[in-house]
């Protein structure tokens, strides 16, 4: 399986994220053909060897009727300041244009690419959209982008989408992502680092700040990153065989400004992730609110929620609660497990899994579950549509597995 991960220790700015993929490509040139061939408006890509930090990669440079704007303009009702300039330093301003989501979307519908393509990049602009509307009240529809900057954005945009599938990438994967710090100004006035937007893209991922203070991460960005990104953590186990640099324009003392892709096939056999355990003794709870307790933490996204008896100090008989879950949700399993239990205090362990590849495909009307690692395949009818059709034949279980 092809994998790729992002170390986004500088945080993540489209032009920066597509220049990194487009610094693996066997073929540079022939991959920017096919980005100056999607039939963006106004739209010209070219790329240029860059430096920063003594470290060599590519800048992706994005030109728009002559132009190079800030990678990801995506802003409500008016255009920002941008004094931000992550990736591109920015001189121009403009007058109001806008466009909308129904805009972008009917661009998208036009463009030279795949419908795979094509799709990826209505879900990302989905998520813009979710997001902006939610920090402004706003309905997602009526979302206002800068013209000249919607343009940049879909250009960045664009350019992942294609240069992922011209790879070939099957799994991506990131690390913790670099936000920044301080506060920029913009037409909505001074906002913290990261953006309403940029923070809302970026719930449940890990991130953090810093002594940088600027924009690391955009919009675009984090957009990026949350559509494509499986995983975010350590790198995953592969055998990398190529390495690409994608390089912003501005220069930090630091630290080199860029985003690094990693290219390479995961490890045969097993697969291994990260996962978090929490644990915490109660004696003071009925089971019936224990179990409730259970359910509102499998609602928010434990992987797995179980009891232990166990016997307590003075001999009281008690019950050890155990909550599996990414590492990303362990903030918000803790706090419902304060909110929803009597605890005072929860126990925590970051453990590695081996665990065997899984997917699910749709036979007829019934789903089956696959899985293969360390020599061994299984597979498994989904209970859910088991039952179903067991109730719907009426028939036991048993009977119903037979009918596969």
């Amino acid at each position: 399986m092809k994998q790729l991960y992002w170390n986004c220790a500088m945080g993540a700015a489209g032009d920066m994220l597509a220049a990194s993929l487009l610094a693996l490509q066997d073929d540079k040139d022939a991959a920017l053909d096919l980005l100056n061939a999607l039939g963006i408006p106004g739209v010209t890509y070219t790329m240029e060897p860059q430096q920063s930090g003594g470290i060599s990669g590519l800048h992706l440079h994005v030109v728009i009727d002559g132009n190079e704007e800030l990678p990801g303009a995506f802003v409500h009702h008016h255009h920002h300041d941008h004094d931000h300039d992550h990736g591109h330093d920015h001189h121009h301003h403009h007058a109001h244009a806008h466009t909308t989501l129904p805009d972008i979307l009917h661009l998208i519908d036009h463009l030279n690419a795949s419908d795979s393509v094509k799709t990826h990049m209505r879900e990302i602009y989905a998520l813009l959209a979710d997001a902006e509307s939610t920090v402004h009240g706003s309905d997602r529809m009526h979302v206002h982008f800068h013209e000249v900057g919607a343009m940049d954005a879909v250009a960045d945009i664009a350019a992942v989408c294609v240069l992922l599938e011209r790879l070939g990438v099957e799994a991506v994967a990131a690390s913790p992502v670099h936000v920044g710090a301080g506060s920029i100004r913009c037409a909505h006035g001074i906002l913290p680092v990261p953006t309403p937007a940029t923070a809302l893209l970026l719930e449940n991922v890990p991130t953090y700040g810093g002594s940088i203070e600027t924009e690391l991460c955009t919009p675009t960005g984090a957009a990026l990153l949350r559509h494509f990104a499986q995983s975010f953590g350590p790198q995953p186990q592969m055998t990398v065989t190529r390495i690409g640099y994608g390089i912003g324009t501005k220069q930090f003392s630091e630290a080199p400004n860029c985003v690094r892709a990693m290219l390479g096939t995961a490890q045969s056999g097993p697969d291994h992730d990260e996962i978090v355990k929490l644990e915490t003794n109660l004696d003071d709870m009925t089971a019936e609110w224990i179990a409730f307790a259970c359910e509102e933490l499998l609602r928010a996204g434990a992987r797995d929620v179980f009891t232990t008896p166990v016997q307590m100090k003075k001999g009281r008989p008690g019950t050890m609660l155990t909550v599996l879950c990414a590492p990303q949700d362990k903030e918000e399993m803790i706090r419902l497990l304060f909110c929803h239990t009597t605890t005072l205090g929860v126990r925590e362990a970051i453990m590695t899994r081996s665990i065997l590849r899984r997917k699910s495909d749709a036979d007829g009307k019934i789903r089956v579950k696959r899985a293969e690692g360390y020599g061994v395949e299984k597979e498994k009818p989904e209970f859910d549509d088991l039952a179903a059709l067991a109730r719907d034949k009426g028939i036991s279980l048993f009977e119903a597995k037979k009918l596969l």
